[in-house]
């Protein structure tokens, strides 16, 4: 059985969902994960804000708002009366919640039901039209099944048991819908997978199943060689491996989630990237396999903030960097890139939440700087650092100014760090240097 997931655009108007009817009604078994219909959950985030901040009069007009959006929807969808109607009231009920929080008081429980809405409303629709087109489906419910655990990983063994119990009282079907992104957590509550999450979902669930494939359906015709948004003339890249596939999601390539491919590597279940509005196009397939040497793909995650950690006393000093370290996890900190010296560390965050806190406590032992809006730039390909083209990549030194190099930490990745500002203009020039063989 294969998993395929659709992301926002896939679902995001009726054309588009037209399209993903046709692509899965090929006859044979599979599941089906999709996100919430675009645009939804920014809004949803937004419905979510207002009430924490009890602006409630600017959230019940957003409610109201994107329930007006879901009609007309709706109504292009179903023709049948009887679906029409049920589909309607199942979106208004939601909506209803959506009212009703406004009148209770904010927790982090709340806001994560707020989110949960969209992949709610996007699976009912869909599964309606599926049902008014002949097409032998079912509504799984995620919450029925995936669920993570106290440090936010997927609880594998709890997933495989009761997904296979939802699937196995649904066993007639020919087309199994569920949503992406949402969970329960450890205490049952009700959580998601963070943004772009719906990726995760599908790989969960396909390492669950052992599935022959995973299939990400987005609106790009796979990944790219650069970012689409910023370079021109990028091109999508028909093979990666595992490794550099992960490389690049956790570094910024917006096609998937950064944790796609874990669920699925172990097992060798091959994940493919495709485009809803090209299903013919080959997209990306990402494997065990290496196919070829050398750089591959640029991406670039925005956002950093990089911290210099200078002190004498770090000369030979057994245990110093244990130090620093215990400081980033006691706040939960991740560090991405990390380059040292005989008196220096520099490292970079994502995630500056408890910048205050870290630096208070950093600062008792050692004296600190920090760089706000940075970028790194990430370029990833199989043992690029033993490649005898990766030398190319230091003749932008003398036109971009580099914050961080971080090389020779794994063979799949190099990283610079850039101000965010020089972001674009490194992007491009890469892009020259790299895949269009211009002249140094």
């Amino acid at each position: 059985m294969k998993v395929l997931k659709f992301g926002g655009t896939s679902v995001g108007s009726v054309e588009n969902i037209t399209n993903v009817k046709n692509i899965i009604n090929d006859g044979n078994k599979k599941i089906v994960v999709l996100s919430a219909m675009s645009g939804t959950t920014n809004s949803l985030v937004d419905i979510a804000n207002d009430i924490k901040v009890l602006n409630n009069d600017k959230a019940l007009k957003d409610i109201n708002a994107l329930h007006e959006k879901y009609v007309p929807v709706i109504d292009a969808l179903l023709s049948d009366k009887s679906l029409n109607d049920v589909t309607k009231t199942y979106i208004s009920e939601r909506f209803n919640f959506l009212v009703e929080c406004t009148y209770k008081p904010f927790s982090k429980v709340m806001e994560n039901e707020i989110l949960a809405q969209g992949e709610l409303m996007s699976t009912f629709i869909f599964n309606s039209f599926l049902q008014q087109e002949g097409i032998n489906s079912s509504l799984l419910s995620a919450l029925d099944f995936m669920k993570i655990d106290a440090y936010k990983e997927p609880s594998f063994n709890y997933i495989k048991e009761n997904l296979n119990t939802v699937l196995n009282s649904a066993n007639n079907s020919e087309i199994y819908i569920t949503q992406g992104f949402i969970c329960l957590d450890n205490n049952g509550e009700i959580s998601n997978l963070q943004r772009g999450g719906s990726d995760y979902t599908a790989t969960i669930i396909g390492a669950a199943i052992k599935a022959e494939e995973v299939q990400i359906w987005t609106d790009i015709d796979g990944m790219h060689n650069n970012d689409p948004r910023f370079v021109e003339g990028t091109k999508p890249i028909s093979d990666l491996s595992f490794d550099e596939a992960a490389e690049l999601a956790y570094f910024g390539a917006k096609i998937l989630h950064p944790q796609t491919v874990l669920p699925v590597r172990e097992d060798g279940i091959p994940v493919s990237l495709k485009n809803t509005m090209e299903p013919s196009a080959k997209g990306t397939s990402i494997t065990g396999n290496h196919f070829e040497t050398g750089i591959k793909a640029i991406a670039a995650k925005d956002n950093i903030t990089a911290i210099k950690i200078k002190s004498g006393r770090m000369l030979q000093a057994h245990g110093f960097l244990k130090k620093v370290f215990e400081i980033f996890e006691t706040y939960e900190t991740s560090i991405d890139m990390i380059t040292t010296s005989e008196v220096a560390v520099s490292l970079t965050i994502d995630d500056d939440r408890n910048l205050e806190q870290i630096i208070s406590e950093l600062e008792s032992f050692a004296s600190i700087e920090i760089d706000r809006n940075q970028s790194i730039i990430c370029l990833v390909g199989h043992a690029i650092v033993d490649h005898e083209g990766t030398h190319k990549l230091f003749k932008i030194l003398k036109d971009v100014r580099i914050r961080m190099i971080s090389y020779g930490g794994s063979r799949n990745n190099i990283s610079l760090l850039v101000d965010t500002e020089n972001k674009i203009k490194t992007l491009q020039k890469l892009n020259s240097y790299l895949f269009e063989l211009v002249t140094l």
